[in-house]
């Protein structure tokens, strides 16, 4: 029997909060963005109104003021998108517990046993859209209804917004096989610009293609684009991402865009670190593995992992074991595509369990953890994010919102 998946969307997700939040926006150009004060600045998200002037996202302020000069630019509200952000998981979890996130609006559901109780997908897919809009006070969703979750997640963005998609088995080759193939999500651009000069344009040229021919170009991925352009993706929906099995403290984040650099996954990773620490000295802990988890923009995630011989609770010495870990299983992979990356401790023991003093670091480590106390002093009182790293300061792939939103943290026996 074929699974039942539905990937929702959640339209204009951090500009359509806004207008929630002040109706009077519903009617005018609207964009959530980063400094506006200044041409760096990026939009984050916009509402239909800012789309019909041909603002995308990622496009600069000033790129966007030219199209729209009366363009109205808010700052983002991360702690406000949170709270609608898990408003609307819990709706989903209603249905089934296999939700698995593809950022903070995003979602993929696997209802294949909820159909008894609720309906078929397309049912189900309704009732949220109505839900969802009804108890966030008018946020919508568009919803792909397939039996994987590639096309589920094609079928969410052919129709927005507020939209219920129905790719099936019996209709799949007629809906989506005329469409270019870059409307996959792991098709971007450099891949399509390839595969059009093997004469493959639509997604029915990717299905049909040699198989050997893509192995050729593009190596073990050329046969899993056939596979996935065919409908034979059987990837599993998780509980919830890069969940370690073994007790850990860890946190995630997806990025506001793909990560491109070297430098930008190390930013990315310290301001993940610095969470996990300060979480880990809150339950008196310290960890001697260290994880880190890639998930590239083509939804392949891995997982890789090192052991020190001394347990660790702060930022710099997680962060350096991490990045180790990229330099040596992700250096050489570029150019990068990241979309998400998480960072967790694990192999843990109690701050006050009895160790060996190494004399030459003592000095060294009795001075940051002074450090250490003294931040965790200020973040207590004033909010964690009263302090933060100089390096990790206006950076536009940081979403400070999903390092909250994505921490995990396992019980210890």
């Amino acid at each position: 029997m074929d699974k039942v998946i539905l990937h929702c969307d959640l339209n204009n997700f951090y500009a359509s909060v806004e207008c929630v939040q002040n109706p009077t926006l519903w009617t005018k150009p609207v964009a959530v963005t980063g400094n506006p004060r200044t041409r760096h600045g990026i939009i984050l998200a916009k509402n239909n109104v800012a789309k019909s002037y041909g603002i995308k996202t990622a496009q600069t302020i000033w790129e966007a003021k030219k199209l729209c000069p009366n363009l109205i630019c808010l700052p983002p509200q991360f702690e406000l998108y949170q709270k609608y952000s898990k408003q609307v998981r819990e709706i989903y979890m209603r249905f089934t517990d296999k939700v698995e996130s593809f950022g903070p609006d995003e979602c993929w559901l696997d209802v294949t046993h909820s159909q008894k109780l609720f309906g078929d997908g397309k049912t189900i897919a309704d009732k949220l859209r109505k839900i969802v809009k009804t108890e966030t006070g008018g946020l919508t969703i568009s919803v792909g209804v397939s039996f994987n979750k590639y096309f589920a997640k094609l079928g969410s963005d052919l129709k927005k917004p507020d939209a219920t998609t129905v790719i099936s088995r019996e209709n799949f080759k007629e809906k989506i096989f005329g469409l270019p193939a870059d409307n996959l999500i792991f098709i971007g651009k450099r891949t399509f610009q390839k595969l059009n000069k093997l004469n493959i344009f639509t997604i029915g040229d990717l299905a049909n293609a040699d198989e050997r021919t893509l192995a050729y170009h593009f190596g073990i991925l050329g046969p899993q684009y056939k596979r996935i352009a065919s409908g034979q993706d059987v990837t599993e929906i998780a509980h919830q991402d890069f969940l370690d099995e073994t007790k850990s403290v860890g946190n995630g984040m997806t990025a506001i865009r793909n990560l491109v650099s070297r430098e930008e996954v190390e930013i990315m990773v310290l301001t993940l670190a610095e969470k996990v620490t300060y979480r880990m000295r809150q339950l008196g802990l310290k960890g001697r593995t260290a994880r880190l988890s890639i998930r590239n923009s083509d939804l392949t995630h891995s997982s890789h992992s090192i052991t020190s011989t001394k347990a660790i609770d702060n930022a710099n010495d997680f962060a350096k074991m991490c990045m180790n870990i990229f330099d040596t299983y992700w250096k050489n992979s570029a150019p990068y595509s990241i979309r998400s990356v998480r960072v967790s401790l694990s192999n843990l023991e109690k701050t006050n369990k009895s160790t060996q003093i190494n004399l030459f670091d003592y000095q060294k480590d009795e001075k940051l953890r002074k450090l250490n106390e003294s931040l965790d002093k200020i973040r207590d009182k004033y909010g964690y994010y009263s302090v933060r790293r100089a390096k990790t300061i206006k950076r536009d792939f940081i979403n400070y919102y999903e390092a909250d939103e994505e921490e995990n943290i396992d019980d210890m026996e």
